[in-house]
């Protein structure tokens, strides 16, 4: 039994803010300024909490695998991150701030019978999920689960989006499409304001040659608005994205899918309520893609 893509994009944008809490909570950044981490953005802390299930990956490797961050700025944090702390401290800080973080967070859902059903569910699905080709996904299964619900909800909401976005990157190279041009054709295809997408740290050159390129094979036009022809290549890369992202969910039958998207809305609530994610990123998640 296939699950729905609609389905699949839902538990998606459902366990990101999960995921993502590890990046903007303060007990993070307070984490990696106790190993030695800049702190002033989060881009120190960003690269080595993301890169440590990789063990010491140099900046090629982690900027083959991240895929759409500028090389230099790949440099500027890999390089000199595992001088600062092992890739084995970083993964014990960023399970003692992620921990930190969703008991200030969650408060008295830690521990509750539906946070447990909850992680016992998606652990489920993680288990389910095929990490043959897909590397961040791999490296964090690699790692030993953790007791607790609430950080076994992480750990796997972790591992699913990592699998999504190793998938992601093969929809993209398939339909080719560069790093580069990937946030160009996603800016203007409406996913967030090009300044969004300018944390990536493409320069202004890099950018331009990028659309114009895009320009060439019809996908944008001059002036950076999506054609009919970009929409349709932006949309087959999203339907195959969620396409390969779709297995996981075959663990669990459409029932306990639904009663798992209905115990992940508190906690997720609790989590985008407590303003620490940005209210635009460069995932599109809020995105709608025409291919049901």
């Amino acid at each position: 039994m296939t699950h729905r893509l609609a389905t699949v994009r839902q538990m998606w944008q459902l366990l990101e803010p999960i995921h993502a809490t590890l990046y903007y909570a303060p007990e993070a950044f307070e984490e990696a300024a106790a190993l030695g981490y800049a702190t002033d953005e989060r881009w120190p802390s960003y690269f080595a909490y993301r890169a440590a299930p990789l063990g010491p990956a140099g900046p090629q490797l982690v900027n083959a695998l991240f895929y759409s961050l500028a090389p230099q700025m790949v440099e500027r944090h890999t390089a000199p991150a595992w001088r600062t702390a092992a890739p084995e401290q970083v993964l014990e800080a960023r399970s003692t701030a992620v921990n930190r973080a969703l008991r200030k967070l969650l408060g008295d859902r830690i521990g509750s019978p539906e946070l447990r059903e909850a992680a016992q569910l998606v652990r489920r699905a993680t288990e389910g999920a095929d990490t043959a080709g897909r590397p961040m996904a791999a490296a964090n299964a690699a790692l030993p689960w953790p007791d607790e619900p609430h950080m076994v909800l992480w750990q796997a909401a972790t591992i699913l989006r990592e699998h999504r976005g190793d998938g992601h990157i093969a929809a993209l190279q398939a339909h080719g499409i560069g790093p580069t041009e990937s946030l160009v054709s996603h800016a203007a295809a409406g996913a967030a304001p090009t300044e969004v997408f300018r944390s990536r740290q493409w320069t202004d050159e890099e950018w331009t040659a990028a659309r114009e390129r895009l320009t060439a094979r019809g996908l944008v036009e001059t002036d950076g608005r999506i054609t009919s022809e970009g929409l349709r290549v932006r949309t087959a890369v999203e339907k195959l994205t969620d396409e390969l992202a779709a297995a996981p969910w075959n663990a669990l039958s459409p029932d306990e899918t639904a009663r798992l998207s209905e115990l992940l809305l508190p906690p997720v609530l609790d989590i985008v309520g407590a303003g620490l994610l940005p209210t635009q990123s460069t995932l599109g998640i809020g995105m709608k893609y025409d291919y049901q």
